[in-house]
């Protein structure tokens, strides 16, 4: 199972968690942390991302070690975050060239190894709920972020946005691309958090579109185009 079949976060059940880390001692502590929240559960435990998620493929967040075997994760979190995961990096590398390389891989968050429960629980609920949490260490690499404030979004990304600004549902949409509707919509959402994350909310739809056609991510003459392409749509898997 990926994370097409997911099933949406809801109140009235806990928020599933998955922990990759190859140090057992910071498994037992995080494990420690987060059952200090009713709100969340944790399914599954282990150094091997493919082998946690097997055992837990229904997990809604993965909290994902960047240093694994003793080497960064990097092409792992884009892999995981390209399928819709909802991955929370936490490592020990908190400079703010891998925070800031985390996130343009697509992490939902990233959360220092030294930032505590408190933190920990909170991005972990937030990332859940696709709501942007920034804490401390990774406030402090954004704010000192020379790059231009345009957000990097991946080729699944923007076409899913593409495709949505062309008066395309989200089912449409998720045919279209060949997965599920909620992938679509954690394609949008994300897009949505990296704007957020540069100081350029864009809570709507037409505020997301203007972020996109101002950033060149979009050009006005690709919206409008859905008719001409609707009869090669794909059934939903």
């Amino acid at each position: 199972m990926d994370a097409d079949a997911l099933a949406p976060v809801t109140p009235e059940r806990p928020v599933g968690v998955a922990i990759v880390d190859d140090h057992p001692v910071v498994i037992d502590g995080v494990r420690a942390w987060l059952a200090t929240e009713p709100r969340l559960t944790v399914l599954a435990t282990g150094d091997d991302p493919d082998e946690v998620l097997r055992a837990a493929p229904t997990a809604d967040v993965i909290l994902l070690d960047l240093r694994l075997r003793g080497r960064l994760v990097l092409d792992k979190l884009a892999e995981l975050s390209a399928a819709g995961r909802r991955v929370v990096v936490y490592s020990e590398h908190s400079d703010p060239p891998t925070m800031l390389a985390a996130l343009d891989a697509g992490a939902v968050a990233f959360l220092a190894k030294h930032e505590g429960r408190e933190h920990c629980v909170a991005t972990v609920l937030d990332a859940a709920a696709d709501r942007p949490y920034v804490a401390p260490a990774l406030a402090g690499a954004m704010v000192g972020d020379s790059r231009p404030d345009r957000p990097v979004l991946s080729d699944k990304e923007r076409q899913a946005l593409l495709l949505w600004f062309q008066s395309m549902s989200k089912a449409s949409v998720a045919r279209r691309m060949r997965i599920s509707e909620h992938t679509v919509k954690q394609y949008v959402d994300r897009a949505r958090i990296k704007y957020s994350r540069v100081g350029r909310p864009a809570a709507t739809k037409a505020a997301l579109l203007a972020r996109a056609i101002e950033d060149g991510l979009i050009r006005p003459e690709e919206i409008g185009i859905y008719r001409s392409h609707a009869a090669t749509d794909w059934p939903t898997p």
